[in-house]
């Protein structure tokens, strides 16, 4: 017996194309390894085997069962069970759907189908529970919620708030990994919106001297910087940082954010937070710094607007600038992110 399974079949419901194509089957590693002749066993202790067909690379996991989770991310063990104790371990029933290929149908154990049609992201059985199993899907929530569109259902909600201090016990390598995915695509207004509505914000941002527990999204000068594209996690965290030290628009008090050492002290915090990159790094510190020149009381000299037109991350600034701008005079309410 072998189902596609998970992602693949959620992105197929919602009328995405699948970017990957998983398989669950009631096969353990060892028949799996037999069957194929080109496997690597990247998780045998935890039934999963990838198979190599050609140029295609498919990831095939026995149906299993997970046993205590001790580190907040992964079970100390599995058991190789049922398709339908499988699908009962999985974080949100969405992701819990499997597709039986031969008989063309849908196999749902968890009402996954009728959350998709709702466009209702829920957790699989107790949510507490699944997010006290691993943490990391506090932000996979968001993640998805955000970019497939969906409300998160309110037993679900509450369970991410009570549970969003336990965002400080994940490595800063897998919290920058699923920020990156959230705030650069098209999505990343709601899933910015979803980070503080759900209390996830002040966690993430707690390396900041004096961090916000909340924000005005009237004002989040986040939200104002160039709508509906994709763009770098440099550029988008330039702008979240400035969104979170400065609750005022005054450029005034802005500039204070924005001189050298400041900026320079935030990007060093922001590296050991998140583990980016150097070119990262020096992406928000240049985008920040170059603002300085541009919000000061006083016009810039034709020597400084010379420097800043041949810095690199000179467009990047004046995107923050025109968002800035946009978020100042806007006042537009916006729909709950969460029922």
């Amino acid at each position: 017996m072998a189902y596609f399974a998970g992602g693949c079949v959620r992105d197929a419901l919602l009328g995405l194309p699948p970017k990957d194509w998983d398989i669950a089957t009631d096969a353990p590693p060892q028949r799996v390894r037999e069957i194929f002749p080109d496997t690597q066993a990247v998780g045998a202790a935890f039934g999963v085997i990838l198979v190599r067909q050609g140029q295609s690379v498919v990831e095939v996991a026995t149906f299993r069962a997970d046993n205590v989770y001790e580190d907040g991310r992964r079970p100390t063990s599995v058991r190789f069970t049922s398709a339908q104790e499988d699908a009962q371990r999985r974080d949100f029933t969405i992701n819990g759907l499997f597709f039986d290929p031969l008989e063309d149908r849908v196999i749902d154990y968890v009402d996954g189908r009728a959350d998709i049609e709702a466009r209702r992201l829920r957790a699989i059985g107790n949510a507490s529970q699944r997010f006290e199993e691993d943490h990391l899907r506090l932000l996979r929530a968001v993640r998805f919620a955000a970019r497939f569109d969906l409300e998160i259902e309110p037993a679900t909600a509450e369970a991410i708030r009570s549970a969003a201090p336990r965002l400080r016990g994940i490595s800063p390598e897998r919290v920058g990994d699923e920020l990156r995915l959230m705030l650069t695509p098209p999505s990343r207004d709601h899933a910015w919106r979803l980070l503080w509505a759900l209390r996830l914000g002040p966690v993430i941002f707690r390396f900041l001297p004096h961090p916000p527990q909340t924000l005005d999204m009237h004002r989040s000068i986040f939200l104002g910087v160039a709508p509906g594209r994709p763009v770098t996690f440099g550029w988008r965290w330039a702008a979240a940082t400035l969104c979170a030290r400065a609750q005022t628009e005054s450029p005034a008090d802005i500039c204070v954010l924005l001189s050298k050492p400041q900026v320079g002290q935030c990007v060093r915090a922001v590296r050991q937070a998140l583990r980016i990159s150097n070119i990262e790094s020096d992406e928000i510190g240049r985008t920040l710094t170059g603002l300085e020149p541009l919000l000061n009381a006083q016009p810039p000299t034709l020597a400084q607007k010379k420097r800043f037109a041949a810095g690199a991350t000179a467009p990047l600034s004046l995107a923050l600038i025109e968002g800035f701008s946009r978020r100042r005079f806007s006042r537009r309410s916006h729909r709950p992110v969460t029922r």
